[in-house]
This record gives C-alpha cells, sequence and structure tokens, in this order.
C-alpha cells in the first residue's frame, strides 16, 4: 500500500475516486499522461486494494476502498506512536542523564 501512494499521480487518482466512482476515461481525462499508463496506476491501485472497481455493463467504475484506507492509516498511527513514545523515552533518559551532570558539577 505505501509503495502504490508513494507515487503522486496515484494520490492524485485516490483523491478524485474518493467521494464519486469514476471510469477509467474519467479518470485519465484529468491527466497528460497516456490512458494506458492511466490504466497501469490503476491496476497498482487495484492490487494494493486501495481502490475497488465494479462494473456496470461494459463499464468499470473505480472508487476507493475506504476500509483498506482505515487499515493503512490504523498502521501508520501505530508506527507514529511508537516512534514518539521512543523518542519520548530518549528524551527523558536525556534530561535525566543531563541532571545528573549538573548535580555532579554543583558538588
Amino acid at each position: 500500500m505505501l509503495r502504490a501512494i508513494a507515487d503522486g499521480t496515484r494520490r492524485r487518482i485516490l483523491a478524485l475516486v474518493w467521494h464519486t466512482e469514476r471510469t477509467a476515461g474519467e479518470i485519465a481525462a484529468e491527466f497528460s499522461i497516456t490512458r494506458p499508463a492511466v490504466s497501469q496506476h490503476l491496476a497498482i491501485l487495484r492490487e494494493s486494494r486501495l481502490v475497488t472497481v465494479r462494473r456496470e455493463g461494459t463499464r468499470r467504475l473505480y472508487q476507493v476502498d475506504l476500509k483498506a484506507i482505515a487499515r493503512l492509516r490504523a498502521e501508520l498511527s501505530q508506527f507514529w506512536d511508537n516512534r514518539l513514545a521512543q523518542l519520548k523515552r530518549s528524551a527523558e533518559a536525556s534530561t535525566r542523564r543531563t541532571g545528573r551532570r549538573s548535580a555532579a558539577k554543583e558538588e
């Protein structure tokens, strides 16, 4: 999922299909790249399960999979929370070491 959203074009595609289903043609019309290139980006988004596709007759409609986005957000949030906790512990340990050095100098 992270590799899929690392690309700016794919992030723009996600923004386009966030609230409204769109066809590949509608999506491609928003870009200056070829339609096959847009299709490749859509395939990557589908494979990463960030986008769902629904057939309606001969059309394929693409939309963000909000559950997948929620899972990704939860994973990133957990990572972020862990890193912040680690940073806090490191800062507190540094403060304690600095405090001990200052106390030793005063003696």
